[in-house]
């Protein structure tokens, strides 16, 4: 089944900047409408303004016994030349005095009560349809005349027109502005991405036998050079870890025909002809010892699965390090008595973790350590507290010093420092590997220091406390 995946980054980024641009011409839009609008509105605002001041001055200067007819004629007069306005009268009781032509003024202008402010003109359709804009102000006359509401109104049809026209081409314009600001957005996507696009190439032509290779970061731009570098670092570890687990494999396989090797070769021997009850007895022991050795290496190569998958799970209980120690060296204590090896113990220390597991880990230590030491010598095992808080358990023994250049990879398996040597049931290579896993589990780190013709292996641990 093919899997559903989401959409490409170019589509992403190429979306995500048609829809700055359209968001950014959509206010520019905006903008530019509403300034030409208010541009209007300003035209109509001043024409508006200058017959009020001309209506204002005939009304301030009307007396209360003027009549009615001698006031229309001075405002037709005072209105002469100007087409397209609307003017009207009204008296302290709403009674119209003028009106130049038909109009029915909304209530709202005509309610204002004050001078209108210059940039608050009243906008409205008449019953017809018809869009106006208008203004109103309340007179008052000086040479004894009343209080006069002055209504002045211009028809703003050609504006209107003008202004639907403008926005449709407006909005028609940044409309393809839009489409192509997208389209110019792929086309620059495609490109930016193009280091991208050579890093995936150069990516799918790393095999398991090209782990070696590397992405070029210089030839990358800077903001893809950290990505470049966590692909190369991801890279140097699958190398390390392939290599890790080629040589683990060709050790494993080599560790296995040995005993596997040696069961076969006693068996045919022994069917070659007929033998006595005695020697089928000793072959049958020599076989059951390869039997061992096998399934001691299948057992500890099971934990080191489980301890590279994290699946050690130590139990957790107090542990009294001296006493457990103790008793590890009392069982060497034979070992040790054959090759007059002195054995001793100092310090104390207590921490919580699987009491099994800590005694097969040091152990493992004990036993390299006499393996190691020469007749007579010494093994020194202590236990001491830190300032870091941590529980220090050193095995020391006497002998040959470690070549420095071994000291790095005496914990990976079946890695012997004499290659030579001969495999024996007692070393398998793993007890140290064995060692690290479970330190590790627990918290803790494994050294190794060999100079002065001693060697030390050191655990640190954490402390009960902690």
């Amino acid at each position: 089944m093919t899997p559903i995946r989401g959409p490409s980054l170019t589509l992403r980024l190429t979306l995500l900047f048609a829809l700055a641009s359209a968001f950014v011409l959509f206010l520019l839009g905006l903008l530019i409408g509403n300034a030409v609008e208010r541009h209007f509105e300003e035209q109509d605002l001043d024409v508006l303004t200058g017959k009020m001041q001309l209506a204002r001055h005939v009304l301030e200067r009307k007396p209360d016994s003027q009549p009615k007819e001698t006031l229309t004629q001075q405002l037709d007069d005072a209105l002469t030349g100007h087409h397209g306005l609307i003017v009207a009268v009204y008296d302290q009781n709403g009674e119209m005095l003028y009106a130049n032509e038909a109009m029915v003024f909304p209530q709202n202008l005509l309610s204002i009560g004050a001078t209108p402010r210059r940039e608050q003109p009243v906008k409205w359709n008449s019953n017809d349809g018809q869009p106006w804009r208008g203004v109103s102000s309340m007179v008052k006359g000086t040479d004894g005349g009343g209080s006069y509401t002055v209504a002045i109104a211009t028809e703003i049809t050609r504006h209107e027109h003008f202004m639907t026209s403008f926005r449709q081409t407006l909005w028609g314009f940044m409309s393809l502005a839009t489409l192509a600001m997208g389209l110019l957005g792929w086309f620059v996507v495609r490109r930016g991405l193009l280091p991208l696009l050579a890093i995936k190439r150069q990516a799918a032509e790393i095999t398991a036998n090209r782990l070696h290779t590397r992405l070029p970061v210089e030839a990358i731009p800077r903001e893809l050079a950290d990505l470049a570098d966590t692909l190369n670092g991801m890279l140097s570890r699958l190398e390390e870890s392939f290599q890790r687990l080629s040589d683990f494999s060709s050790d494993l396989a080599h560790e296995l025909r040995t005993p596997v090797s040696n069961l076969l070769t006693q068996t045919q021997v022994t069917l070659s002809k007929a033998r006595s009850a005695e020697d089928y007895r000793d072959i049958l022991a020599s076989n059951a010892e390869e039997f061992e050795r096998l399934s001691r290496t299948i057992s500890d190569m099971l934990f080191l699965a489980k301890a590279d998958n994290n699946q050690i799970i130590p139990n957790r209980e107090a542990i009294d390090l001296a006493e457990e120690i103790g008793d590890l060296l009392e069982y060497y204590d034979v070992l040790a008595e054959e090759k007059s090896i002195a054995l001793s113990l100092s310090g104390s220390g207590q921490i919580v973790g699987d009491r099994l597991m800590l005694r097969r880990a040091v152990s493992n230590l004990l036993s390299n350590a006499l393996r190691h030491t020469p007749n007579e010598g010494k093994v020194t095992v202590r236990v001491d507290n830190n300032r870091e808080g941590r529980i220090l358990v050193s095995v020391e023994n006497t002998g040959s010093d470690i070549p420095t250049e071994h000291l790095p990879r005496l914990f990976d398996r079946f890695y012997r420092v004499d290659s030579s040597r001969l495999r024996t049931t007692e070393n398998s290579g793993l007890g140290l590997a064995i060692t690290q896993s479970i330190v590790l589990a627990h918290g803790g780190d494994v050294g190794v220091n060999s100079e002065g013709g001693k060697t030390r292996f050191t655990l640190s641990l954490p402390c009960a406390h902690q």
